[in-house]
């Protein structure tokens, strides 16, 4: 076997996040983007003794768990889903799986066995979304072409390519509303002939479109991103978009200037066109401001299941101090705020520390003091000791160094949320080598059809 080379071969298998097997010539070989069941012909890319990694040419015949047609045009050829052709409950099960093999492999090698030599902690299975489709309340669709000198095209971009953008007039991973938006402004600048940023050049006028609808208001802000290399009229856009006829309603349109070199939404300059560069979202009968920049779960309903959850592992904060690390706009330690007696969040973004304190004063919460700061080094400063920890840190988990100060309080109980289920099983060698267990866990889909899916496990110390 040698890279280049093409085969053929069945998935037997696919774990978190995304990584499937195919075994031949008893070499087990990694492939991506694929489902259990699929038989599939793939090239090597990568060989190393022995391992080897493969990328799909074609799915020569579907999998058995492949029980439904794509809701979607753009389906397989988008990168924003992956098991549309799966069932829900399809997907559910082999999300739960994933995690629970992931947790309990690490407590196995760690020693948290029962006689039997099994993972000994409560496992509580999987929540699913209140809602598969249209969930997201928060799209940036980027601009480009389908193909090299073709048309102006706006929406994600192709499964694995950084450059090819698909037009996604029809996503289903978000409300209609959002694709009318796309759809409109993808139209006004392909009219006007107007350029788009190519990235390896460094040049072109569009970059991306942001859009944001509260679930449970229906208000939108549109985001128009653009470098500062041309100038043009956006007073008919602005106009065409408000006589759109939508199911919410848009209350905000902003320009944004973006000419950094990185491909990320960003503002050297925002000009608001019309409105506000706000809108209230409401969640578990908390009220928060959402701007811009604001981070806030993607999945407005699929959040208050999460966040019931890690409300329900707390079990009961009264009196305590509770430090919220990685607190971002403050949700958890609102929840928590009318039992605790001090709930201090922790989080490196200003903007989203900024939000928690505006968030915390507009639902009457005076108990909550939010601290813009990495964590690793705003430990050192507090003199305040906790009586329980909240963790809901970044894909890559808790950083190395930040993580024994944290272990070092001793507190009895610690949630920990994770979004990237992989970087929680390796930060967990770390909580049983301090002499925590991991009590019990569960997982909440907030991303259907999609690879991910959020963890939510309870680590005590006797």
């Amino acid at each position: 076997m040698k890279k280049g080379e093409i085969y053929e071969g069945i998935i037997e298998k696919v774990d978190f996040p995304n990584k499937g097997y195919v075994i031949l010539e008893d070499q087990k070989i990694l492939i991506k983007n694929g489902i259990p069941g699929q038989k599939v012909r793939f090239v090597i890319q990568k060989k190393r003794k022995n391992k080897a990694q493969g990328r799909i040419l074609e799915i020569m015949e579907k999998s058995s768990l492949e029980k439904r047609e794509p809701v979607c045009s753009s389906f397989p050829q988008c990168g924003g889903c992956m098991y549309q052709t799966m069932s829900y409950e399809d997907q559910l099960q082999m999300k739960e799986r994933q995690i629970r093999e992931l947790l309990e492999e690490v407590l196995i090698r760690e020693g948290q066995v029962d006689k039997e030599g099994n993972a000994d902690f409560v496992w509580e299975g999987i929540h699913g979304s209140p809602e598969e489709f249209c969930y997201r309340n928060k799209m940036e669709f980027s601009f480009g072409d389908e193909y090299k000198d073709g048309p102006l095209s706006l929406g994600l971009h192709k499964k694995g390519s950084t450059y090819d953008v698909l037009n996604t007039d029809d996503c289903k991973l978000v409300h209609k509303d959002m694709t009318d938006i796309l759809t409109c402004v993808r139209d006004y600048f392909r009219e006007r002939g107007v350029s788009y940023y190519r990235k390896m050049q460094h040049v072109g006028y569009l970059r991306h479109l942001l859009v944001r609808r509260g679930v449970t208001t229906g208000e939108i802000l549109v985001h128009l991103v653009t470098t500062s290399q041309e100038q043009h009229d956006l007073e008919p856009l602005k106009e065409q978009l408000l006589s759109l006829q939508l199911e919410g309603k848009i209350v905000g349109i902003m320009h944004i200037i973006n000419d950094s070199l990185s491909d990320v939404v960003k503002s050297d300059e925002t000009r608001i066109l019309y409105g506000k560069d706000w809108f209230y979202e409401t969640l578990l009968g908390l009220k928060f401001r959402i701007s811009t920049f604001s981070f806030f779960q993607p999945n407005s309903l699929a959040a208050e299941v999460l966040y019931s959850v890690v409300r329900s592992y707390v079990e009961d904060a009264r009196g305590m101090e509770v430090f919220d690390l990685y607190s971002g706009t403050g949700t958890i330690a609102q929840l928590l705020a009318p039992v605790a007696r001090e709930v201090i969040g922790v989080e490196i973004v200003e903007e989203a520390v900024e939000a928690a304190r505006k968030n915390a004063e507009l639902n009457g919460l005076s108990n909550c003091r939010f601290i813009a700061g990495d964590v690793l080094k705003v430990l050192d400063d507090l003199t305040e000791k906790p009586d329980m920890i909240i963790l809901d840190p970044p894909r890559e988990g808790v950083h190395p160094k930040a993580l024994p100060k944290i272990l070092s309080y001793g507190v009895k109980r610690i949630v920990y949320v994770s979004c990237k289920a992989t970087s929680l099983a390796e930060d967990m060698e770390t909580f049983l080598h301090a002499g925590y267990r991991l009590e019990k866990a569960c997982c909440v889909d907030q991303f259907c059809q999609t690879v991910w899916t959020e963890a939510v496990a309870v680590f005590v110390r006797e």
